[in-house]
Parts: C-alpha cells; sequence; structure tokens
C-alpha cells in the first residue's frame, strides 16, 4: 500500500510543477480538451440509448420476475458505461499523446531541465507515439470487453469487472506515459518492461490515480499535463534515469 500511495504522490508532484508554470499548463491542456469534446459527445450518446441496447442485449430477462429483471439490466447498464468509460480513456490518451506529441514534449523537457543532469536530445517521436496508441486503444478495448462480459455475472460481476479495469487500465496507463523519458533514452519495450519491474507497485499507483483522474468529468484535463510532467519525475527519480 506504501508504494502505491507513494506512485500516487508523483501524480501531484506533477501538478505542482504545471501549476507554477501556467503557460506549459494551458499548452497541455489544449489537445486533451479538443479530444474530450469529442469523446464526451460519443459518450453522451451512449448514455442516451443505453436501456435501449441493454434491452436488446438481454432478451432471455423478458421472462423473468421484474425485480430481478430490472437489477440485472441496471448493472449489465452499469458495466456497459463503465467499459465504455475505460475504452474512452483509452482513445483520450492515446489520441492526446498523439495529436498533442509537441506540446507534451515541450512539458516532458522543462520537467527533464527542472530536474538536472543530462536532458535526451531526441523525444520518442510522432510515429511512436502513434504507435504507442494504437497499442493502448487495443488494450483498452480488450479491458472494456472484460468490463461488459463482468456485466453478466450477477450482482459481483460488474463490481469485480470494473476494479480490475481501474487496475489494469492503470498499469497500461503508467507504461504509456512513462513510454516518453523511458524511450527517449534509447530504451526498448522490453527493456522499458525491465526499468519498471522492479518498482512494479509504484508504477501502478501512479496509473491508478491518474486513471480514476481520468473519470472524472474534466478530469482528464487538468490532469494530462500533469500526468506527462509526473511521469518524468516518476522516471528520473524511482527508476533512476537522472
Amino acid at each position: 500500500m506504501r508504494d502505491l500511495l507513494r506512485g500516487a504522490g508523483y501524480l501531484r508532484s506533477g501538478w505542482s510543477f504545471v501549476r507554477a508554470r501556467p503557460r506549459l499548463l494551458l499548452l497541455g491542456m489544449l489537445p486533451a480538451l479538443i479530444v474530450l469534446t469529442v469523446l464526451t459527445s460519443a459518450l453522451v450518446l451512449l448514455v442516451l440509448n443505453v436501456g435501449d441496447l441493454v434491452g436488446w442485449a438481454t432478451p432471455f430477462t423478458d421472462e423473468w420476475a421484474e425485480p430481478l429483471r430490472a437489477v440485472v439490466r441496471v448493472l449489465l447498464a452499469v458495466a456497459v458505461l463503465v467499459g465504455a468509460l475505460m475504452l474512452s480513456s483509452a482513445l483520450f490518451v492515446g489520441l492526446t499523446l498523439t495529436l498533442g506529441d509537441p506540446f507534451y514534449e515541450r512539458i516532458w523537457r522543462a520537467t527533464e531541465v527542472s530536474l538536472g543532469g543530462p536532458v535526451p536530445e531526441e523525444g520518442v517521436g510522432l510515429w511512436r507515439s502513434a504507435r504507442d496508441a494504437l497499442r493502448l486503444v487495443a488494450v483498452g478495448l480488450g479491458f472494456s470487453l472484460l468490463v461488459l462480459l463482468s456485466g453478466f455475472v450477477p450482482v459481483v460481476g460488474p463490481v469485480v469487472g470494473i476494479v480490475l479495469g481501474v487496475v489494469f487500465s492503470g498499469r497500461l496507463l503508467a507504461r504509456e506515459l512513462l513510454g516518453r523519458p523511458l524511450g527517449a533514452r534509447g530504451l526498448d519495450d522490453a527493456a522499458q518492461r525491465a526499468a519498471t519491474s522492479a518498482h512494479r507497485s509504484t508504477v501502478l499507483g501512479f496509473g491508478i490515480a491518474t486513471q480514476l483522474c481520468f473519470l472524472v468529468p474534466l478530469g482528464g484535463v487538468l490532469v494530462m499535463p500533469a500526468a506527462v510532467a509526473g511521469a518524468t519525475i516518476l522516471a528520473r527519480e524511482e527508476l533512476q534515469l537522472g
């Protein structure tokens, strides 16, 4: 638990960094706001139609007693919406990091400079960011399906699915955010996994804290610049890459 909380603390450190630099904060919020507007429109459409969607997907409950049928459909609707939020989170991070790559490189580089020591000359690049974004979305889709399927398990299914979804998506999110400071130092995917494995709980705590913030309305817009800075601080201090 201590390591999880320490990992969450790096998000707070990232927020402290960008809050003291309003221009960087506003710069990092711009691409996040554009992506969020598009994804929110899609989520609103889903919310307005989730009842019909669940009814279409559960014709086998039509003959059940009313209280049981209502409970199952409500739980499944919750699972659908949470799964959609998980997928939206993956899409949000992937699209925002790709579209905002020049903006987030400025935040990353400013954070590196503030920490002192050698600063890599090259960032990860647009094509690397796009590739990582596609991987993030693909895995996010898998987690969303897991949460959705868990909704068919009465009572405990949605709860278990939501918890697993937050944990797994948080871990993936942390890996994605750490990709810039790690990749800029020439670490490939295997080397990045090795670098983070010794600090798994700390990295997970950072990812879960960021993921939970992304589930709050407008949280992703405010937190995205802080998450980029926090991941850089985490890489430099915890993984000792200075």
